[in-house]
């Protein structure tokens, strides 16, 4: 009898360890069932479950998977692991397991019935994938974290939606198509602190109880009504709000005072009006305060100037006029101090603004500023960002702006500034951005530009600059990585505010690779991640309709007088993808060197470049639009240029001399007449496509009507006749460069002719 207790205890053992091992291989059969079906959606680029052995008897030490104290698996993490195709549908499988997450994958589909059967998962992250359908997870009651932002959920969120929701605390479902009025959405959710419902398509007042909430996000919905006294109740908890982008209107309560944890609020994008409350004083840690695209009065409550911490002030858009308040000019704490898109017309010396001493961005943007640019800016021994753009300064650009040594962004861009670059410019090895274009800015690039070695956005286009390219040119931007080290230690971002792209808007190329950028399509945190991504090198990174390519820089000199031969020395200029030298007067052939740029784009049209296209250009095989069009081009097109397989625009119209067959076969095959249009030379073979392919000169179409051969013979004739009896007058009147001046004219204006007919 002393020995059965012992024996039943024994057989207990061997059952649960009999039971464990079972589980084990329970797990091991999903996992190896699980590695199969993502290696089967995934023939080329795998993640790490790639390399799980089969042949270990535990997957515990397989990458991504952890197991609890009984071996059994209780975490999967296949973040960044490549995965598209559809969701696996037996996680259900791992009876343990309570942490799964996708993130950052490309799975598509919507969610399988299978996942509601994982009842003991307590953290899901799904984010950055591109998973639709309805977002149905309401069996899954023990969540405690849910991330499925950035995917492509849409529909209503029922009621149900977290119906039990007891031990959740961090809930983001922000950048998706959700929809359905958020009042009441969280009151079952007690334990909740951080929530994220932004860029979706809720409706409703904001919910009560947010002030328990450590932080919150409801930005870019379309969120009504006013807020109401009592939603910011004493004890309120808030440490993060943003309610940018909605529909609210009426006055901000004061009772925002009672979130005195406070360290960043944006209400920007909405209808607010009335006074800024003087509670907002009374937060002593309030770090970012984000008011624009609001109707807020001009009086600024003095109350502020207790924010010490304040470091980040936005109240773009309000509509102030006159002065800038001297208001701003005591707040020392200052890093960033947003003012464009007002109507300010002065003030900006006297306010004080120019001698904040920690100031790093000052944006002023279109306002209506007049009169010469401020040379105290030189004083300002903290500024990196500097925007005056869309003003109406005029005068010249003062030299001392090359004396701010840590400035990285100068945007100048459409005002009246005439005279010269100023060389000293060239003093600026920091500088990443620089935008003179849409000004009169006249004379030559000055040579000392080479010397900016950080410099990799370059827009100097509709201004009247004239003479050569200087060879120095080639200095550009050829070592910019101190700059962008700087800027990926330091964690601050240059944040925008609002939610248009005004900066960006004028500093990408729209219409080219890389930045097919529609503004209504692009949402704060866009515009704040393009921003962020060019300031630290990272690069603008194009569709991958072939394969990716990241775009680090580019040069735009379009709508000037330059004339001479595009330096060959060019070829030196490797960080640059982006090259944009139309509508000027440039010569000479187009050099062979020009091929060892990592080109995306290349438009070199609207010029009087001659003689052959390079064979080399067929080596750039990054090219995705070549634009050759109005130019002197003559002989053959090169056979090389069938190698561009990423070509996608392509454009030598008007280059009445070349010559020879357009290849029925390859790259060129797959463009029709709209690129070849008055090329008499040029023999075309098409296929029919389809539907017609863009063009860059749409305007110049000539679908849908019939050209006689004969005509069209009779028509280059005429032409020939025009441009020669034109230039006859240029060079017994004028000297050499309007001879070039009124040839050009000509030509342009016969082409147009020509096309009409």
């Amino acid at each position: 009898m002393s020995r059965l207790p012992h024996l039943l205890e024994l057989m207990c053992s061997v059952l649960i360890f009999a039971e464990l091992i079972s589980g084990n291989n329970d797990d091991m059969e999903v996992l190896i069932e699980l590695k199969g079906f993502l290696q089967a959606h995934n023939q080329i680029n795998r993640g790490a479950y790639d390399g799980w052995l089969e042949s270990e008897a535990s997957p515990c030490n397989w990458q991504g998977v952890g197991c609890d104290m009984n071996g059994r698996v209780s975490s999967l993490d296949l973040s960044s692991s490549s995965i598209s195709g559809p969701f696996f549908g037996n996680f259900s499988g791992l009876k343990s397991l309570i942490h799964l997450d996708l993130s950052d994958n490309s799975i598509i589909g919507e969610l399988p019935v299978d996942l509601n059967r994982c009842l003991g998962l307590k953290h899901l992250n799904l984010s950055y994938n591109l998973i639709g359908g309805v977002l149905n997870i309401s069996s899954l009651t023990k969540l405690r974290t849910l991330d499925v932002s950035r995917n492509r959920f849409e529909g209503g969120i029922g009621m149900n939606f977290l119906a039990t929701c007891d031990e959740l605390t961090i809930l983001n479902i922000s950048s998706n198509n959700l929809r359905g009025n958020i009042v009441g959405l969280l009151d079952n959710c007690s334990w909740l602190e951080y929530v994220d419902l932004s860029l979706n398509r809720f409706t409703g007042q904001v919910t009560q109880g947010i002030a328990s909430i450590i932080q919150f996000n409801a930005a870019e919905n379309a969120l009504t009504g006013s807020i109401a006294l009592d939603m910011f109740p004493e004890g309120c908890k808030l440490l993060f709000l943003d309610l940018s982008s909605n529909y609210l209107f009426g006055n901000l309560p004061n009772s925002i005072a009672n979130c005195s944890s406070l360290t960043y609020l944006s209400l920007s994008g909405n209808g607010f009006d009335g006074q800024i409350p003087p509670g907002i004083g009374v937060i002593p840690g309030l770090e970012k305060l984000i008011l624009g695209s609001n109707n807020f009065a001009r009086e600024m409550p003095f109350s502020l100037m207790n924010c010490t911490a304040l470091k980040y002030l936005d109240i773009s858009n309000n509509g102030f006029g006159g002065e800038v308040q001297g208001f701003f000019g005591k707040l020392e704490s200052l890093t960033h101090l947003i003012l464009h898109s007002n109507n300010y017309t002065d003030g900006i010396v006297s306010s004080g603004i120019l001698r904040l001493p920690k100031l790093i961005m000052l944006d002023l943007s279109l306002n209506r500023f007049f009169g010469k640019l401020p040379t105290e800016v030189a004083i300002m021994t903290s500024i990196k960002y500097l925007v005056l753009a869309e003003n109406n300064f005029s005068g010249q650009i003062p030299p001392v702006y090359g004396q701010i040594a840590q400035l990285q962004i100068l945007d100048l861009s459409y005002n009246h500034l005439s005279g010269g670059v100023p060389a000293d410019i060239g003093k600026l090895s920091s500088l990443l951005v620089l935008m003179l274009a849409g000004n009169q800015l006249s004379g030559e690039i000055p040579k000392e530009i080479g010397n900016c070695t950080s410099l990799l956005w370059l827009n100097l286009a509709e201004n009247k600059l004239s003479g050569q390219i200087p060879p120095e040119i080639a200095g550009v931007g050829r070592d910019p990585s101190p700059t962008f080290a700087r800027n990926q230690k330091d964690a601050a971002q240059l944040e925008i505010g609002t939610r248009k792209c005004l900066s960006v808007m004028r500093w990408i190329p729209l219409g080219y690779p890389g930045f097919n950028y529609v503004e209504s399509e692009m949402s704060w945190k866009d515009c704040r991640s393009l921003e962020d991504r060019i300031l630290k090198g990272y690069g603008i990174v194009t569709p991958p309709s072939v394969q990716p390519c990241i775009i680090l820089g580019y040069v735009r000199f379009s709508g000037n007088l330059l004339s001479g031969q595009i330096p060959p020395m060019i070829s030196a200029m490797r960080n640059f993808n982006l090259l944009l030298l139309d509508d000027n007067l440039l010569a000479g052939v187009l050099p062979s060197e020009i091929s060892q740029m990592s080109l995306v784009v290349l438009n070199i049209s609207r010029n009087i470049i001659s003689g052959e296209i390079p064979s080399e250009i067929g080596q750039m095989v990054l090219l995705e639009t070549l634009d050759m069009s109005f130019n002197n081009f003559s002989n053959e097109l090169p056979s090389s240029l069938n190698q561009l397989y990423k070509l996608s625009k392509f454009n030598v119209s008007y280059n009445s001399l070349l010559s020879g067959n357009v290849p029925s076969t390859g790259q060129l095959s797959t463009f029709d007449e709209q690129s070849f249009l008055g090329d008499p030379l040029l023999s075309l073979h098409f296929i029919d496509h389809g539907p017609r392919l863009e063009s860059n000169n749409d305007e110049l179409s000539t679908e849908g009507t019939e050209k006689d051969p004969a005509k069209e013979e009779s028509m280059v004739l005429i032409i020939s006749f025009i441009v020669f009896f034109f230039t006859t007058i240029a060079i017994r009147e004028h000297d050499s460069f309007m001879y070039v001046y009124y040839t050009m004219k000509c030509r342009c204006a016969s082409t147009k002719i020509y096309a009409e007919l």
